[in-house]
């Protein structure tokens, strides 16, 4: 297989944790801003994109890692290369939903942003499942982004060993990611106003 960039591990790293950082900067100051609009359209369909793009994610995720046994190597470059343009997708998508939606509270039934007793009692135990789920996806996302561009970077530099050894970890971590992703829009969305 043919590298397809040039080794500048310096360059590298510099990229991929400035790039890492504002999109982490991005996504915890975002978090916090509402934008009152009116956009003609319902804003959490953006969460309903993001939840069918972490959807495809994992399946292509699954895909790579099967035409990487069977030695496809120019064809698991391609879906990965995919996945992740996907993923910058999912990141705009997840942006504009909190940008334009705020925070929704688990099992906010009447959607006044705020969880009452009879909310809680409502919602039960599912609460700290979701909790749990939603706590460790943030965390790991966070967490895994840096891993994937070093992954990437040391395949795309045909450092092959190197690839192979972050991607033992960085793999399962990034597929648990994208389908927590799914499952926390399936939680969440019946308590979107």
């Amino acid at each position: 297989m043919i590298k397809t960039l040039q080794k500048n591990d310096q360059k590298a790293h510099w990229l991929i944790w400035i790039f890492s950082s504002i999109v982490f900067l991005a996504v915890t100051v975002l978090d916090k801003i509402t934008v009152q609009a009116d956009l003609g359209f319902d804003p959490h369909i953006f969460a309903m994109l993001s939840a069918g793009i972490n959807a495809i994610v994992s399946v292509l995720l699954i895909v790579a890692l099967v035409l990487v046994k069977q030695k496809k190597f120019g064809l698991h470059k391609n879906v990965m290369l995919f996945t992740m343009l996907l993923s910058i997708l999912f990141l705009v998508f997840y942006i504009a939903h909190h940008l334009f939606t705020g925070e929704t509270k688990y099992g906010d039934v009447n959607h006044d942003g705020l969880l009452g007793e009879d909310e809680k009692s409502l919602a039960g135990s599912l609460r700290y499942v979701y909790y749990f789920i939603i706590s460790t996806h943030i965390t790991l996302a966070g967490i895994v982004m840096p891993f994937v561009l070093y992954s990437a970077y040391r395949g795309l530099t045909a450092e092959y060993q190197q690839h192979k050894k972050l991607v033992r970890y960085t793999f399962p971590v990034w597929l648990y990611v994208a389908i927590t992703g799914v499952v926390v829009y399936l939680m969440i969305s019946p308590f979107y106003s």
